[in-house]
This record gives C-alpha cells, sequence and structure tokens, in this order.
C-alpha cells in the first residue's frame, strides 16, 4: 500500500467536514480561556471519529486518546484565543469569519484553531491506516494565550498525568517545521518614595523620577542584546521592553509615593533565569536598591473550572538540532508528503514549548498552517487549503518517526 497516496485521498475525502470543523470551532468564542464550549465541539468531532477516550482535565483543557502504545505522542493546540478589541474595527464577524480567495479570516484562524482540525482528523486517519501501532496519541486542546505552558503543566502534574515522549505544537509556521524560540522573564520594578502637595513638591520625593535612571538603562540594555552573549544564531537576540506602568499618588495635584513598571525580557539559550534577574536588579544603582525593588511576576489565577496551578512567570528558550530524530521526522514526513524540503525555522513569540521542551525536556517540534505575523491582529487568517493538507502531515508524522527511531536504533546496534 502507498502509504501517502492512501493518506492524501483520505484528507481528500475528508476536506468539506475538516473545512467546516474549522469553521465551526472559530465561530465560538473563547476569549479569556473560556474553552469550555469549542472544547465540547472538538470533543464532539472526536467522538464521531471514534477517538477511545474524550473528556477535559481537571483544568478545562480538552483531551482524546488513541491507543495504548509504549510511545506517548501528543498533538498541542490552545483553543482559546485573545480577544477582539473594538468590534467596531472589524469589516467582517470575526467569529463566523469570511473566505476571500482562498483564505479564512476569523478570530483564531491562525492563532491557534487552524491545527485543530488536521490534528484530530489526522490522528484518525493514521490509526485507520495502522500507523500508530506501538503508540498512544493525545489531541491535547488547551488554553494557553495567558500564561505559556501552564497548560500542559498541569496536563503533565496534575489530571490525566501524561507525560508524552514527543510533542508536535500547532501554532502558526507557514507549514514548516519549527524547533525553538526564546524564552521570557516577566518582571515588576517599584520604586517607592513620599508624597507631598504639588505645591510644594520638593517635600516630596517623587517615585517617577526615581525610576527615569531604570528606564533608561533598561532602554540602552536592549541595544546592548543585540549583540555579543545575547544573542543567538538560530533564535535571535534578546530584548527587553517596559510594557506597562502605573503611579500610585493621593492626587492629580500631589507627589506620586509610588511608580511601578512592568518588563518583558525575551531570553536566549545564553542566560538562565537566574542570570536574567541579576541582570535586570543591576540596573539598579547602589544606593537605590532599598527604594526600587525587582520581582518576579507569579501566577495564581484560577481556570474557568476553579482550577488553580501557580507558577512563576518564567518561560524557557529551548532549541532542538537539526539532527535530532525528531526535526528529521518532522523533515522527512514534508519530503515525503509534497516531494521538496522546506526550511527550518523558530518563533518569535513564544508557546507551550516553553513547558514540553524547556521545563520538562520533552522533545517538540511546531508544525501548522498560518503566518504568526497576524495573529492578534483583525487581519487574522489562515489559508483553508493550508488546514487541509496540514491534516496529511500530522497523519504522516507517526510513521516517519518510528522510521526514524529503528533506523537510530539499528544504527547504535551496528556500533
Amino acid at each position: 500500500m502507498d502509504i501517502v497516496f492512501e493518506i492524501k485521498k483520505r484528507v481528500e475525502e475528508n476536506k468539506d467536514q475538516i473545512i467546516q470543523f474549522m469553521r465551526d470551532i472559530c465561530a465560538i468564542p473563547s476569549t479569556d480561556s473560556l474553552i469550555g464550549p469549542v472544547g465540547e465541539r472538538i470533543q464532539e468531532e472526536m467522538r464521531k471519529l471514534g477517538y477511545e477516550e474524550v473528556r477535559f482535565d481537571q483544568m478545562g483543557n480538552t483531551f482524546g486518546r488513541i491507543g495504548n502504545g509504549p510511545r506517548v505522542l501528543l498533538y498541542d493546540s490552545h483553543i482559546d484565543t485573545v480577544g477582539v478589541g473594538d468590534i467596531q474595527n472589524w469589516e467582517w464577524d470575526p467569529f463566523q469569519g469570511k473566505v476571500e480567495e482562498g483564505k479564512f479570516y476569523a478570530r483564531g484562524a491562525c492563532d491557534e484553531k487552524g491545527s485543530t482540525p488536521g490534528m484530530v482528523y489526522g490522528l484518525a486517519i493514521a490509526r485507520d491506516l495502522g500507523l500508530l501501532d506501538g503508540y498512544t496519541v493525545y489531541y491535547f486542546g488547551n488554553m494557553e494565550e495567558w500564561c505559556d505552558g501552564i497548560a500542559p503543566n498541569a496536563f503533565v502534574e496534575a489530571d490525566p498525568k501524561v507525560k508524552p515522549d514527543f510533542v508536535v505544537i500547532g501554532e502558526p509556521t507557514k507549514m514548516n517545521v519549527y524547533r525553538g524560540h526564546k524564552g521570557r522573564i516577566e518582571l515588576k520594578i517599584t520604586a517607592t518614595g513620599r508624597s507631598a502637595h504639588a505645591a510644594t513638591h520638593y517635600l516630596g520625593d517623587n517615585a517617577v523620577y526615581k525610576m527615569h535612571t531604570a528606564i533608561s538603562e533598561i532602554q540602552e540594555l536592549d541595544r546592548r542584546m543585540r549583540f555579543g552573549m545575547f544573542s543567538h544564531p538560530v533564535l535571535g537576540h534578546a530584548s527587553i521592553t517596559v510594557t506597562d506602568a502605573f503611579a500610585r499618588t493621593n492626587s492629580i495635584n500631589a507627589v506620586p509615593n509610588q511608580f511601578t513598571i512592568f518588563i518583558d525580557h525575551r531570553i536566549t539559550l545564553n542566560e538562565s533565569r537566574e542570570e536574567a534577574l541579576d541582570t535586570v536588579r543591576g540596573l539598579i544603582a547602589n544606593y537605590l536598591r532599598d527604594e526600587i525593588t525587582v520581582e518576579e511576576l507569579f501566577y495564581d489565577e484560577p481556570s474557568y473550572t476553579g482550577f488553580r496551578f501557580p507558577l512563576n512567570k518564567f518561560y524557557p528558550a529551548w532549541f532542538l538540532d537539526e539532527s535530532h530524530p525528531f526535526v528529521q521526522a518532522g523533515q522527512r514526513t514534508i519530503k515525503d508528503l509534497w516531494g521538496a524540503s522546506r526550511p527550518l525555522g523558530a518563533w518569535d513569540f513564544s508557546t507551550n514549548g516553553t513547558y514540553w521542551a524547556g521545563k520538562a525536556g520533552i522533545p517538540s517540534i511546531g508544525f501548522g498552517p498560518g503566518d504568526e505575523v497576524t495573529a492578534h491582529t483583525i487581519n487574522e487568517h489562515v489559508d483553508l487549503q493550508d488546514v487541509v493538507d496540514a491534516t496529511a502531515f500530522y497523519a504522516l508524522l507517526p510513521k516517519s518517526l518510528s522510521d526514524l527511531i529503528d533506523y537510530y536504533k539499528h544504527f547504535v546496534d551496528l556500533k
């Protein structure tokens, strides 16, 4: 049997259902991590396709399982989205969307509901063609937008306590294999001062002025991060920027006694959590250390089910070498399906790979339809043919991975 031919044939037979499924899940709002209703629609499709176990976990993520083999492969797709902002800025319904020249425009079409139809159908096709022998495979539709990696972390350590051997992340990759991205740490810097009436402001200690030097140092550090140890040949350079600020003052006619800024610091493989903290703390002059504090942010918000999973807002960078068998399996899958090689890539933004690969050390790759530059915009879209074609990749990948692992085992045995 020509496996590639059979996969493509079955994908084409299911094309209309895959596209309708895509439109259905985008039509269900899932902002603010409220993924219950869209999870139910995805579960309905998995049950129709004969998944063996379909349910929510404690946090409220949805998953489906096929098989009971010793090798565990998980397909990860976050099914929440950012909000739509001012609805007056949209020329079409952001959830019903529109199709124009083969592209589907809707909130979540690119980031990241576009990978879900292919994953759900691809695993079912792989099962029907006998390509999942020796595997337990999961589709994992999760919440991710507000805290990268929290959903898989809870999935592994809480319910149902599944630790995959390999993970495919469905964030948009322009239909190429991605193998990593920068990490980040989120920080809060607070300056304290002394309030006074604005008419006699010199009697106070203005916390805003006190922060001025620190902000200038942050700006200069960001410039310097484009060079030297803060850069990676594939992941790019580190960065740091102020993302929010607020002053605490008794009135607009009073000197602020507190000023707080929030920092997003993107890090490469060359900077650990402790080094990142020390770098930012080092920007504060010694004589101000008691008056300006640097804190790592902490996430402890309940999910929509009330489930809490507290963790620091540090998200490690990660990167797989080109020679890694999983990367090679992804590249072979592309070559077998479409007859040509495609360049490897890495994301500019962060994904659940911060947990899967960065914290848990699980080999992970990315593959999904869409271009990340349209994510979170009112122009967000995905090519519907790519949504369909991605199904073939997700169906063939388990076999490509098994073949490569068997090859490497044989090679090692020969040595």
